[in-house]
């Protein structure tokens, strides 16, 4: 990953701002959605979906006929954002009110993952990330699931981080307001799983699933 250029530095709340790999890192491995921009027919399209990072390649998959991968790979060049949202930040006044939050914005080059073996380990990623220990549970995929599946690899060429956190940041006359003032934490939760009664029923919940309830 190089250094920060003029398309990846932050410039409003610098002070929030992280360059290293690290902090990148962090925050990437914190999530499982993404965003990807390009362009499609001179227009910018924004799509969301899976990933999982491996050193300094983010992976994402989809149909072979996937309109947004096949325009990164036409391309050479990707932009991917991920956010993660902490809390409300509610201030004594309406200007002041903002959101504690993780994000990074990444520019890399995309490039197809082709071999078979290699599209399923990446798949594997990808599904680990989002539910550890779920593909040991599950069918694998064939051989033909795999050739109709499209996998890309984008290798992170600079980012930038940004993170706020911490409390309200007022007017100094606005503290002497009779407001609340204040964060309000925020987090990802799981609610009790519903069963899929098309196929065997009575069956226990699998442990992948267990183990995001407790």
């Amino acid at each position: 990953m190089t250094k920060p250029t003029d398309r990846s530095k932050i410039i409003r709340s610098p002070n929030r701002a992280h360059y290293d790999a690290e902090s990148l890192y962090r925050v990437l491995d914190d999530g499982f959605l993404c965003h990807v921009a390009y362009n499609y027919m001179g227009s910018p399209v924004i799509i969301p979906t899976a990933y999982a990072r491996e050193d300094d390649v983010i992976y994402i998959h989809g149909a072979k006929k996937n309109r947004m991968m096949n325009s990164l790979l036409d391309q050479g060049q990707a932009t991917v954002s991920v956010t993660h949202m902490d809390g409300m930040v509610l201030a004594r006044s309406a200007f002041h009110h903002s959101f504690n939050y993780r994000s990074a914005v990444i520019f890399g080059k995309p490039f197809l993952v082709e071999y078979l073996d290699e599209k399923n380990r990446v798949l594997e990623l990808i599904t680990e990330n989002i539910i550890p220990g779920r593909w040991q549970e599950v069918r694998k995929p064939s051989a033909k699931e795999l050739e109709i599946t499209l996998v890309v690899g984008i290798r992170i060429q600079e980012a930038s981080v940004k993170i706020r956190a911490g409390s309200p940041m007022d007017d100094e006359a606005d503290y002497e307001l009779p407001i609340w003032a204040g964060e309000f934490p925020m987090k990802l939760s799981y609610e009790q799983p519903i069963t899929d009664n098309a196929g065997i029923s009575d069956l226990k919940l699998p442990p992948s699933v267990k183990n995001l309830l407790d």
